[in-house]
This record gives C-alpha cells, structure tokens and sequence, in this order.
C-alpha cells in the first residue's frame, strides 16, 4: 500500500503588477493558516518529507508549517520544479517515476491540479475544491508508484481550514 499526502498552498496574495504567478507571496491570512494547519497535522501525522511545488508561495506554505510543527522541519524537503503545475496529468507523471522504497510521499502543490488528482484516485470523493492550506491523505492499493495511474484508493483524512 502507498500512501499519498496530499496539502494545497495557504492564501496567497493577489499579484502585484508585473509579478509572476511564480511569485506570488502569502497574505496574511495565509501566514496564519498554513500555522494553523501545521499545529492540526502534528496532531495527526509523523512528520516526513515535503516535495514542495517551486512557486513561492508553497515555498513560504511549507516555511509556516515548520514553524508551527518543529519536527517536520528536521525532514528532508525537496523543493521540486515538477510540481509547479496544475495538470493532476502531470502529477500522476511526477508521482509515477518516485522510487518505490518509499511508501509515503507528501506533496505541497496547487489546485485545479490537486483536486482533479484526488477525484481521479478516489472517484467517490465529490471532492469539488481543495480549499487552500486544505490536507487530504489518501491510501491507495498499489506496490509501485508506476502504477499510480490505473490507481483507485480511499480518503483516510482530510483537514481543511475553519469556515472563513
């Protein structure tokens, strides 16, 4: 069994003029959520490694987690140019070349992609917006994760911001 973490970035900013997606930095109200959901993931999770997405605003997601979650920040993050998408096609890609000694990955990404992932794999979800700094955990009856694309799981949590 593989098991697929799966957190979209906290609220980010609307861009300045001129600014990239790529850039786009959390507002304050991001800087709280993404502490928040990282004092609710410790309650819940062992930490380890993040694949984070290279967009800023993952970047500084994963930054705030830390801070509120200690442990996690001892992990090995990778911060991965793969994951800069919104394509769950893509992610499926990404995901299906990881190295198989490795049952648990947890990816810090964007939406549409994140959500029509969670859809894919687990078609009973009704999942219709990963909200942002939402956590879904998914386990899934595969041995490899080449086999990720045919995969069907289930949703064994799913953390999300309180009502704003």
């Amino acid at each position: 069994m593989k098991v697929l973490h799966l957190m979209r970035h906290a609220d980010a900013s609307h861009p300045a003029p001129g600014t990239s997606d790529r850039n786009r930095e959390l507002g304050p109200r991001g800087r709280r959520e993404a502490r928040e959901a990282g004092g609710r993931l410790m309650e819940w999770l062992d930490p380890l490694p993040v694949s984070c997405s290279a967009a800023l605003r993952t970047r500084q997601t994963l930054a705030e987690l830390c801070t509120a979650w200690p442990a996690l920040a001892a992990e090995p993050h990778a911060i991965e140019e793969g994951l800069y998408t919104f394509s769950a096609s893509d992610l499926i890609t990404w995901l299906a070349s990881r190295p198989d000694d490795r049952d648990k990955l947890f990816l810090l990404g964007h939406n549409p992609g994140l959500t029509d992932l969670v859809n894919h794999l687990v078609p009973d979800a009704g999942l219709s917006h990963l909200p942002t700094a939402g956590y879904v955990q998914l386990h899934l009856a595969i041995d490899t994760w080449a086999a990720l694309a045919k995969a069907r799981g289930k949703v064994a949590l799913g953390l999300f911001p309180e009502s704003r």
